[in-house]
């Protein structure tokens, strides 16, 4: 089944895509015979056209490469919850202007998760299917509680020496509060560690701000560290985008240079759970998040064309589902949607989330989410109430306005997004802030892939396939 998309660009240029992912960028007139069935075979599109299943025929083969094609592209549905979250401890030292979830002070009890329950989770943990398995830490800060992590790490590792997964090891962490140690056993264990920094120095501690300190400082100072003990790719950060870091994004990137990152995150402020309450104040709208978008990314390509390699994570994520029939491995843009069928998020109290953003949403009052209690099996929470409920807004293609939208093959569901803000898990296309935000996205790289500009070009095939092979995307690749 074809769709198609007026890109409502200067060029008249129409998107033609079909389920398999295929796509052409065309001229109005063109798109028009094509969805007619009048583009004559004299037509120099036409058997590329043909070709990629944008032009059908009664005789045409290729169904069983049909079949691999979507096979591939849907081949998660099969895996089961690969990322695992255990959320060790709410308590947390820093007073994040945009939090998403109700910290706890440092002091207070009650806000971390007991040995029992991190046990437990262990066992849900394998027996999801999934092959390779990511189990992750976040807070709070998860470093307040090292020794919890250091005991889950331990146990899955002593699991593993049977189950024999291919297991990973990520911790979310302001890097405020490791110590050498901590760092040896991230070292010894591959540990991955992320964290944020949200712009140069006054706007990361006027948004991180951590009483009586120096935030920016603190991590910077950190930040050194670790990648002394883990290596320069043993940490990343991103940034929250309030609306300061919007109006400069050049300085914003500047700053992720001058650290040293390969790539930065370019990611709008959370619409769940507490952060609703300071959105008003530091947030915006979706379109001004869409327009420093492409502001950033022309900034990024300058940067690539001057020999300064930098690369935007969730342009490669997008472009990896455009231009490959393989999956990102990002859970929150698939259809069926990764939240329950992906991931998982056990909670300090013992309870069991779809999703972290619905760990957020219930930690500001919506208890909608909660598939159940860690105890009980995974087979038990998956078929859970609460899960049935999103699965009627999980799967992108049954939802009123994607069905027929350009961008569907590249897109994803995002159930507890529509929940959370519109009341039900289908939600409402037209006022969808995860619907203009893609929508927005994928314009701005679908008119670059348009303009086809080689060395634009070179820079976003590389992201797409991964830095690692840029060295085949040779000059002359791209037609001119």
């Amino acid at each position: 089944m074809n769709r198609y998309l007026d890109l409502h660009d200067a060029y008249g240029t129409t998107l033609v895509s079909n389920d398999l992912g295929e796509f052409a960028l065309l001229p109005r007139s063109v798109a028009a015979s094509v969805r007619s069935g009048a583009l004559s075979s004299s037509d120099p599109r036409y058997y590329d056209l043909l070709a990629k299943g944008l032009i059908d025929r009664p005789e045409r083969g290729g169904k069983g490469l049909e079949q691999t094609v979507l096979r591939t592209r849907k081949a998660h549905m099969l895996e089961g919850p690969s990322l695992h979250i255990f959320v060790v401890t709410l308590r947390c030292d820093h007073a994040c202007a945009y939090c998403q979830v109700s910290r706890a002070a440092v002091g207070a009890t009650g806000f971390d998760m007991s040995h029992a329950d991190a046990d437990a989770a262990i066992d849900r943990v394998f027996e999801s299917p999934a092959q390779s398995l990511t189990v992750e830490f976040q807070g709070g800060e998860p470093t307040l509680r090292f020794d919890l992590i250091r005991y889950i790490v331990s146990r899955v590792v002593a699991r593993n020496a049977m189950a024999r997964r291919n297991i990973h090891f990520s911790l979310v962490s302001t890097l405020h509060h490791l110590k050498d140690d901590d760092l040896g056993f991230c070292a010894d264990h591959g540990i991955h560690i992320s964290t944020s920094i949200d712009g140069p120095r006054d706007i990361h501690n006027r948004f991180r701000h951590n009483p009586g300190e120096d935030s920016w400082e603190r991590t910077i100072s950190q930040l050194k560290r670790v990648r002394a003990a883990l290596g320069h790719d043993g940490v990343v950060a991103m940034p929250t985008l309030t609306r300061a870091a919007l109006a400069s994004p050049h300085a914003l990137i500047d700053t992720y240079v001058d650290l040293e990152f390969n790539s930065v995150f370019l990611r709008p402020i959370s619409p769940y759970g507490f952060a609703l309450k300071t959105r008003r104040a530091i947030g915006y709208p979706m379109s001004e998040f869409v327009s420093f978008y492409a502001k950033a990314l022309e900034y990024l390509l300058t940067l690539n064309r001057t020999g300064t390699q930098m690369g935007e994570t969730y342009s490669a994520v997008l472009l990896r589902h455009i231009l490959t029939p393989f999956g990102s491995n990002y859970v929150d843009l698939r259809s069926p949607a990764g939240a329950g069928l992906g991931v998982l998020v056990y909670n300090y109290d013992g309870r069991v989330y779809p999703a972290d953003e619905a760990r957020m949403a219930a930690e500001s009052g919506d208890a909608r989410f909660a598939l159940g209690r860690v105890q009980q099996p995974l087979d038990e929470l998956i078929s859970s109430s609460a899960m049935q409920w999103l699965m009627t807004g999980a799967v992108a293609g049954d939802l009123p306005g994607c069905n027929t939208c350009g961008f569907l093959p590249f897109c994803g569901a995002d159930p507890v997004y529509h929940a959370a803000a519109h009341g039900d898990p289908v939600g409402d296309r037209e006022t969808s802030e995860f619907c203009q935000k893609h929508t927005g996205l994928f314009r701005i790289l679908f008119g670059h892939l348009r303009d086809a500009d080689p060395e634009n070009m070179r820079t976003l095939l590389s992201w797409a396939f991964g830095r690692s092979r840029m060295d085949i995307v040779e000059p002359g690749y791209i037609e001119t």
